[in-house]
């Protein structure tokens, strides 16, 4: 029988305050995302300025990132579904900037003998400064046959996947009073990206617009709902409108009750936990919103899973077909 390892490819988040600084020495070295000159040097001289403030922000969540613990459960949730229908499987974290680094997962793969290894981001949408920088990373760091590798590109259109959204969007939606359920505004926030990006190819946007169409169409556009784009960085332009925006013209126009859903996330981390939580509510509370509620992250959702090992169980098959 063969044996096949699954990498599930994460961001990864520091797990105390004193990680947050090489934490992000690791993400302003990267490539992908950042094309500085004496990239090291600039590396750690914006980490060690952006560590405080970032600190803070980390001090209200309960000072570490949550990240790393979702996506622990979600690769033994994963690798127990997986062990009932194939018993020789292994599935293996490889985080982007924290540990565990993704040179450790690769040189785990390269001694584990595996026949199959399937590459499988925890990203649903396709970019470079995402998906493509961990694929980049692991050419990078693996130093095995390379004919064994499957690589999952993106996932958002799989069933099960949109099916784990609207379950808890629906599980979400009895938070609010019942007398105000049909008006609640549903508005998906997903992680921008610089529009230099977009203009030079980069599908995610796209991918984020098809997922929210999948979702609304799923539920019979149950609710109005809106996009919005979050966590800007720096002085050029971002896909737009800005989640604070779209908070503050929708008080403008008397819809009241806001349901906040992290579209372009799997689990949450500081960017819900932190930015949309807590900031944004700041901002909508003076907005005069009502009611505001932040949707969970899928997390441990089983629906969640069962996607995973949908797409595994699927990329397996289709390169035994080839």
């Amino acid at each position: 029988m063969s044996k096949t390892a699954v990498v599930l490819f994460q961001l990864g988040g520091p797990d105390s305050i004193e990680a947050i600084e090489p934490f992000l020495y690791n993400l302003f070295q990267d490539p992908d995302i950042f094309k500085l000159p004496f990239q090291k040097t600039l590396a750690k001289i914006i980490s060690k300025r952006r560590a405080p403030k970032v600190a803070e922000e980390y001090e209200l969540i309960g000072g570490k990132s949550p990240i790393n613990e979702w996506t622990e459960i979600q690769r033994k949730l994963l690798e127990e579904e997986l062990r009932k229908d194939l018993s020789q499987i292994d599935v293996i974290t490889a985080m982007r900037y924290w540990h565990p680094l993704t040179e450790v997962a690769a040189k785990q793969v390269e001694e584990g003998n595996y026949d199959k290894v399937i590459l499988l981001p925890l990203y649903p949408h396709y970019s470079i400064s995402t998906i493509g920088s961990s694929f980049n990373e692991w050419k990078r760091k693996y130093k095995g046959d390379t004919s064994k590798l499957i690589y999952i590109n993106d996932f958002y259109k799989n069933e099960k996947y949109i099916k784990a959204f609207n379950e808890k969007i629906d599980e979400t939606l009895t938070r609010f009073p019942k007398e105000v359920q049909a008006d609640v505004q549903i508005v998906f926030s997903a992680h921008g990206t610089p529009m230099s990006m977009v203009k030079s190819g980069d599908p995610y946007s796209g991918h984020i617009c098809d997922t929210v169409e999948l979702v609304m169409k799923a539920r019979n556009n149950s609710h109005e709902h809106h996009l919005c784009f979050q966590s800007k960085v720096g002085p050029v332009k971002w896909l737009e409108p800005a989640t604070d925006k779209m908070i503050e013209e929708l008080a403008e126009k008397g819809k009241k009750h806001l349901l906040i859903v992290p579209i372009s996330f799997v689990s949450d981390h500081v960017e819900t936990l932190f930015e949309l939580d807590i900031e944004y509510r700041e901002d909508a509370d003076k907005s005069g919103i009502e009611n505001y509620i932040v949707m969970k992250g899928l997390n441990d959702s089983p629906t969640f899973i069962s996607a995973l090992k949908e797409i595994t169980i699927n990329a397996l098959k289709e390169n035994n077909d080839k």
